[in-house]
Formats: structure tokens, C-alpha cells, sequence
């Protein structure tokens, strides 16, 4: 008799993308980026010369600035036009645009926008005209081949930064009590750049994707890369309850004098989150002292959410799951008072590279999305019987067309767990049915190609895989596995 492969472990044998696409760890990535290169070293050479003198300066943009003043670049005399004409107030910010610009592009010589214009981060738009330029600057000083010779001082650095970041999001994880990398089709990406202004850290979230770019430094800068990184694990957590932690935001009246950024003070959930983060970070550094020092630049959960961990250290559940009973026990009433006795600090704290934040607004979520999203939980810890419930919950309750497709994607990739192809294939048809947003769509159909090629269907097979790599917005991952399974 034939002996079948169990229906899960067929659909996940068909290519190393589609194995590796399991392992949330594999969301993390530490390592260098051609496009941020490619826009730093046009830069460097149109006149971007902030904090070049600085010790901690890589020795290679120095060598690389030192090489393309001795080429022939005609492009550039345009170039420095450019760049003098979008040059910001500070050296920060001017750099700042360009990081934006260099993730919001294909690689080159073409740098498309890899989205529709609207979706592309605003500081970057405003860089539309430099496209035809760093084409041109590309093309001339030829810099695919210095790329490639410039990547010995990468890796070097790559190194230094592999085992402390290794270890800090080990530890970040562990204490959280998530699975590495956060949910499943997420990701946190550190970018090393040699050729920016020493020591600063800038973040990115794009999306479901967090970017982190730092320059140079003497030591690595784990602090600030952990405060990103607990950002990329916390912040889904807490949007889950930001319709029950509305119910505090009177308590945004009392922080209007403190010295934090305006977004806190007109977001309770940006608040929460970040006074949460603060408070995560004294019991990381077991420095209580942090608690106050945050409450009195205005973060003022981080009390009680100091009050809190304790007990969260000493229960068996993760954060995702422990989240609700914080959030359900805070007590407006309290936290005025105590707010009371706090007070703020006359101008913000400062760090040396200072992290620069630019992010995608979070929306609070709808009734269905809110249970989508325990159910997700659910699923990540494979208790699919309760994520199945909570599935089947979010189609009953208010929600947006792509958060009840997201249920049907649930409970189809529950079916596949469980050996059952029929109604996985149903479930996944249920699924483009429900107007799912892209990287749904796209992963609905590669689910089925692989359905179909287990039932001995190729044909079938071909025909989804083609309609994958047409979804417009699809992911990387879901285009990578559609390409590479659909050649064999």
C-alpha cells in the first residue's frame, strides 16, 4: 500500500522557503543593506558631510569618499544641487529622509517605489526627483562592483554586533515569554551603515516590519536596539487591548506639561505602550530607579505596570496572554492620584544617539479584530482547538471584510495542521472570497498550489502559484515561496 506523508509535513517540504517561513526566529535579521549603501555613498559625495571628523567614524567612508572625488561622476555636479536643495536643519534629520528613501525602493540601477506612491512614507516622497539622479550616479561610479568590495568591513561589523544582539534579543524573549521574532509573517531587520554620522539610531515601522539602522559607534548601541526591539514585541500585544485602555485616556489631561514627544500625549495606547516598555526595562536592568525618572518625563503607567511584573514573572503565561488582566486592572482613579505626587521634569531626557522614530499610525482595532488576534496566539502556541473557537467568534462580531478573511485563513491553515486537504482547500477558497488584504491573498494561494500539487494536481498547482506572483502587495516571502516551488 502507498505510504503518504502526513498533509502538513508534505505542504512543508516542498522548498526551504516555505520551511524556513515557519521559524519565527528566521524574522530577525542582523546585517548590511546595498540600497542604504547605495544612497549613502551618492550622498557622501554631493556634500552629506555631517560628523566627518568624528572619531567613530568607519574608516571606510572616508575610503569611499576619498575614491569617487578622484572619478569621473557626470551626474554629479547635479547631484550636489540636489542635495543642497533638500538639505535639512540638522544633520539628523538630513539623514534621516534618506534612510526613509533608500527602504522605500527596489535596488538598482532602477530604485522603483516598491509601493503605490501614497504608501510611501512622506519624507521620502520629497525625495522623488533624486530616483533619476541616483540611477545615473549608480551607472557612473559604478557602484555594484564598490559594494561588493566593501563587504569584508561589513562582515567585520556584522560580527561585533552578532553576539550581543544574539543575546539581548534572547533575553528580551525570554522574559516576555514570546516566541522569537513576535507573530508569524513579521519582521525585525538591524541594518548596519558604515557610511552615516556616528552613533545614531534610527527606526522604521513600516507596516508589520520594524527597521533598524545603526552607524557607527565604539561600543554597539544594545540599549537603544533593545528599546526597538521590545517596541516590534510589545506594541502588537497592547494595540490587541486598545479599545478596553481607551477607557482611561482622561488620563492624557495630567500629561500635557510633561517633556515627552506630543504623540504620547495625544495616544493612551502609544502612552501605555511606552510606559510599559519603560518599566519592562528597569526589570531587564534591575534598575528600579528608571521607574521614577520615566513617570516623571511623563510616562505615567510605567508605576504601575512596575507594580505589575513582579506577578507576571511569577505565573506561567506570556505577556500575549497576561496583557488582559494588566490592562483590565488599571484604575483611572489611582493613576490620577498618583500622578499627583510626580513631578515632571522641565525639559526631555537625552540619550547619545538618540534614536529617530518614524512609524506607520496603528489603527485600534475592531471587535472581530481584537478576538483575530488572541486567536492568533492561539494558533502561534498551537492550541488550535481554542484558536478554532476564537476564529469562528471573530466571523460573528463587527469587523472590517479582510479581518473575517483572516478568520477563514485561520481556521484553513488549522485544517491543514490536522490533515484534513478538503477542508483546508474549502477554507482557503472561503478565504479569496472574503476580500482578503495582499499577503493573505497571496499565502491562500500558495497554500493551494501546495494542496493541489499533494493531491496530484500540477496543472491546478501552476495556475495558483501564477496568481501568487501577480497579487500586487504580496510579501517577499509569499512571492520567494510561489517562484521557487513553482520552478520545481
Amino acid at each position: 500500500m502507498k505510504q503518504f506523508l502526513p498533509l502538513a509535513l508534505a505542504l512543508f517540504c516542498l522548498s526551504p522557503i516555505a520551511i524556513r517561513e515557519l521559524h519565527a526566529a528566521d524574522a530577525i535579521q542582523l546585517d548590511s543593506n546595498e540600497n542604504i549603501f547605495d544612497v549613502l555613498a551618492a550622498i557622501n559625495a554631493a556634500g552629506y558631510d555631517e560628523g566627518i571628523d568624528l572619531p567613530d567614524n568607519s574608516p571606510l567612508r572616508k575610503q569611499l569618499r576619498e575614491f569617487l572625488a578622484k572619478q569621473d561622476i557626470p551626474v554629479l555636479p547635479e547631484l550636489k544641487r540636489f542635495y543642497k536643495r533638500h538639505q535639512q536643519k540638522t544633520g539628523v534629520q538630513d539623514l534621516s529622509q534618506y534612510l526613509s528613501y533608500a527602504l522605500s525602493v527596489t535596488h538598482g540601477p532602477d530604485f522603483t517605489w516598491r509601493t503605490r506612491d501614497v504608501e510611501v512614507p512622506p519624507d521620502a516622497l520629497g525625495l522623488t526627483e533624486f530616483t533619476p539622479l541616483l540611477t545615473r550616479f549608480y551607472r557612473e561610479a559604478n557602484l555594484a562592483e564598490i559594494w561588493k568590495r566593501s563587504q569584508p568591513a561589513f562582515d567585520k561589523e556584522i560580527d561585533r554586533y552578532h553576539s550581543p544582539v544574539s543575546s539581548m534579543t534572547s533575553a528580551v524573549d525570554g522574559y516576555l515569554r514570546v516566541p522569537a521574532g513576535g507573530y508569524l509573517g513579521r519582521g525585525f531587520r538591524l541594518y548596519l551603515d558604515l557610511l552615516g554620522a556616528p552613533e545614531q539610531i534610527q527606526t522604521r515601522n513600516y507596516g508589520d516590519d520594524a527597521f533598524v539602522i545603526a552607524t557607527p559607534s565604539e561600543q554597539a548601541r544594545i540599549f537603544d536596539i533593545r528599546h526597538a526591539y521590545l517596541h516590534f514585541e510589545i506594541d502588537p500585544i497592547v494595540i490587541k487591548y486598545g479599545m478596553d485602555l481607551q477607557q482611561h485616556q482622561d488620563l492624557l489631561n495630567v500629561v500635557q506639561n510633561a517633556p515627552m514627544e506630543d504623540a504620547f500625549k495625544n495616544d493612551f495606547v502609544l502612552l501605555a505602550t511606552e510606559s510599559l516598555i519603560k518599566a519592562v526595562e528597569t526589570r531587564l536592568d534591575k534598575n528600579p530607579a528608571g521607574i521614577q525618572q520615566a513617570a516623571k518625563q511623563g510616562y505615567i503607567l510605567a508605576p504601575y505596570f512596575a507594580e505589575q511584573l513582579p506577578v507576571f514573572e511569577k505565573q506561567p503565561q506570556g505577556l500575549r496572554f497576561y496583557m488582559e488582566e494588566m490592562s483590565a486592572l488599571i484604575d483611572t482613579k489611582r493613576e490620577m492620584a498618583r500622578v499627583k505626587t510626580i513631578k515632571f521634569d522641565a525639559a526631555p531626557a537625552v540619550r547619545l544617539g538618540r534614536q529617530v522614530t518614524v512609524a506607520t499610525p496603528k489603527p485600534v482595532l475592531s471587535p472581530s479584530g481584537q478576538t483575530l488576534e488572541k486567536a492568533e496566539d492561539y494558533y502561534t502556541a498551537r492550541n488550535l482547538e481554542d484558536a478554532k473557537k476564537l476564529y469562528l467568534k471573530s466571523l460573528e462580531q463587527n469587523g472590517a471584510p479582510e479581518e473575517h478573511a483572516q478568520a477563514w485563513y485561520g481556521l484553513a491553515r488549522i485544517s491543514v495542521l490536522q490533515n484534513q486537504p478538503d477542508a483546508a482547500t474549502k477554507l482557503f477558497e472561503k478565504t479569496l472570497d472574503a476580500s482578503p488584504d495582499p499577503p493573505t491573498k497571496a499565502w491562500s494561494l500558495v497554500y493551494l498550489a501546495r494542496l493541489a500539487r499533494a493531491g496530484g494536481d500540477p496543472e491546478g498547482a501552476a495556475k495558483y502559484y501564477k496568481e501568487a506572483l501577480s497579487v500586487k502587495g504580496a510579501s517577499e516571502k509569499a512571492l520567494a515561496a510561489a517562484q521557487t516551488e513553482s520552478s520545481k
